[in-house]
């Protein structure tokens, strides 16, 4: 395993997506995000990833951060809400279009599905339109050019993870046919223009992380470290998720839910059990070490 090595202060984030109320794996990311950040003498700021209005459940977004709260963290900036964002992200997309490293496309995921082969997340996308004219009479998303080069990134706890995106992925879309922005593109964007340095998050992600990378070098942003933390699973291996309908964290009993995230993390526990919950961040955050943290995941069981 390795560490983060950087010479810029700390800077952490949780983003959260407003698809429901906080359940136990967004609480394991939120509060592994958080210690790393603190240990560091860092900063930790929200973002809520509130880009597709159509997924997102009314007063979500109000109840996460009412649970937070609650919870007793405590971030150091005003909210970003990705919403309010796209101006931001309409001119990476035209920085990448003029550099003629994105290209329009008109292909509908059932055309791709009968041509492309299957990579780690799905279709890759084989090229079609890389060199075809814009129909202007199709809507069209927006996809940037993946090359041979192979992406390596060094992740504190999972270790090495390389990908030929070209091969694995294929030309991945950064601003969708409905004009919605994608994750890939957004999550970069923001997490340079808000200085983040050190993102600890769930390793649903880690397949993800070489894309981010990729548009890193290809926008001249900085790459920060990374940290993907084991998932939150079921009995039968299923991911613990909102969109499942998983149960929620109860915001009555916030040292329960936190010393379970904490055993969850391999951590320390307290002796004896902390009297309140500044008691709690002061034990867990002295204590915390990613080197404990497993990597496979796991099913969160009582302390």
């Amino acid at each position: 395993m390795t560490e983060f090595v950087t010479n810029q202060r700390c800077r952490g984030r949780f983003a959260p997506s407003p698809t429901g109320p906080l359940h136990f794996g967004s609480l394991v990311a939120a509060l592994g995000s958080y210690l790393d950040a603190r240990r560091r003498g860092g900063e930790w700021l929200v973002r809520m990833e509130d880009l597709d209005r159509t997924r997102e459940v009314g007063g979500s977004a109000a109840l996460i951060l009412h649970t937070l709260e609650g919870f007793g963290f405590r971030w150091d900036d005003e909210v970003l809400y990705q919403s309010r964002r796209t101006d931001a992200y309409d001119a990476a997309v035209d920085e990448l279009t003029g550099a003629r490293l994105a290209y329009p496309c008109g292909c509908s995921r059932k055309a791709i599905g009968k041509e492309a082969e299957t990579g780690v997340e799905g279709p890759i996308y084989p090229g079609a339109c890389r060199k075809r004219p814009a129909d202007a009479g199709l809507t069209h998303s927006i996809r940037v050019l993946t090359d041979e080069r192979v992406i390596k990134v060094s992740d504190a706890i999972q270790g090495p993870v390389k990908q030929n995106l070209a091969r694995e992925i294929g030309d991945f879309v950064i601003r969708r046919a409905d004009g919605f922005h994608a994750y890939q593109l957004a999550v970069v964007v923001d997490d340079a223009w808000q200085g983040i340095t050190h993102i600890v998050r769930g390793a649903d992600l880690l397949n993800s992380t070489p894309r981010q990378c990729y548009l890193q070098q290809r926008l001249g942003l900085p790459r920060p470290g990374y940290a993907h933390l084991p998932l939150a699973v079921d009995g039968r291996g299923r991911k613990l998720s909102k969109q499942h309908r998983d149960a929620p964290v109860d915001p009555g009993r916030p040292l329960d839910a936190l010393l379970q995230a904490l055993a969850f993390l391999h951590q320390p526990l307290p002796p004896e059990r902390p009297a309140n919950l500044d008691e709690f961040w002061q034990w867990s955050i002295a204590h915390w070490s990613l080197a404990t943290i497993p990597v496979k995941p796991r099913v969160p069981v009582n302390p």
